[in-house]
């Protein structure tokens, strides 16, 4: 890589981790309404399992077959080469995407989204621990501090702006916690194998150990329609090519640099959330996404 890549241009740069930031604040008031289409109620948690497990192996798989048209090396250096690409599949779909559909189908979108901001501290702070490139300074801390701050606020106002559930919001937590881990795993996965045909043997692995158990424990499509058939395909092409584009960026840039923009995504999925799928938009929202927002850009703002 070197440093006139696109991916290290920093005008491409930009274009490419805005996109992605927007894309992935679309694709929560998207699941909701997916779940709707394909007559998934609340209870079902093993069809939960189910739809994303079609997703992301079918995201995995169309990568693959891209990367093959391609002429990309499918070769995986040594067995810990192997290891790094199912531990990364694990954490970034399996169980991610386990913890995230259960807790977004328990949580309003709006408050899903920018609960799911919880992630990019988690990394920021994990990221020091482990990469030499990452240090932790008083600017970070005092950014993860407005940032946890912001999660916090979400919770002002009681019932009116709604309360802490594990089965919803401790659910989401979760799921930022395995995609901070996930995120720690993508320089090691891009040393040993083309990161493009790493992210489609990840989505394929993690999609599959989701779609077993999901049909293990019942889940089904109880009604499929054109309109959601229309859903499940944008949110497949959301993960294709989103999470190409986006570990491709973290493998050759400093986490930081990329993690800034992912305070857009709550901020996308809270107004979406709200305009799609009629939620009311209670100012927690607007304070809470905000604070995310700042602490994040103060953790990542140049010198």
């Amino acid at each position: 890589m070197t440093p006139t890549s696109i991916f290290q241009h920093r005008v491409w740069v930009v274009i490419m981790a805005l996109s992605i930031a927007v894309a992935w604040g679309w694709a929560f008031p998207l699941l909701k309404l997916g779940f709707d289409e394909f007559g998934i109620a609340q209870h079902m948690t093993a069809s939960k399992i189910l739809f994303a497990g079609l997703r992301f192996a079918s995201a995995g798989i169309i990568l693959l077959i891209i990367a093959a048209t391609t002429g990309k090396s499918f070769k995986v250096d040594t067995t810990w080469g192997w290891g790094y690409v199912v531990a990364f599949a694990l954490l970034n779909t399996t169980l991610h995407y386990t913890f995230f559909y259960i807790g977004l189908s328990n949580s309003a979108g709006a408050r899903a989204a920018i609960l799911n901001s919880l992630g990019t501290f988690i990394l920021v702070l994990l990221a020091c621990m482990v990469f030499k490139s990452d240090k932790l300074t008083t600017k970070k801390l005092i950014g993860c501090l407005i940032g946890f701050t912001g999660i916090l606020t979400l919770n002002i106002g009681g019932t009116e702006s709604g309360k802490f559930t594990f089965d919803g919001d401790g659910m989401i937590i979760i799921n930022t916690i395995c995609t901070a881990m996930a995120g720690l795993l993508i320089r090691n996965v891009s040393r040993r194998v083309d990161i493009f045909v790493g992210t489609g043997y990840a989505l394929t692995i993690g999609g599959v150990l989701l779609i077993i158990p999901g049909f293990a424990f019942g889940g089904s499509l109880p009604s499929i329609t054109v309109s959601g058939i229309l859903i499940l395909a944008t949110l497949i092409a959301i993960s294709a090519v989103c999470f190409a584009i986006y570990n491709k960026l973290i493998s050759c840039n400093p986490v930081g640099k990329i993690a800034i923009f992912n305070s857009l995504i709550p901020i996308v999925g809270a107004i979406t959330s709200c305009l799609c799928l009629g939620e009311t938009f209670y100012w927690q929202y607007l304070i809470s996404a905000l604070l995310a927002g700042t602490g994040i850009y103060i953790i990542n703002r140049s010198k």
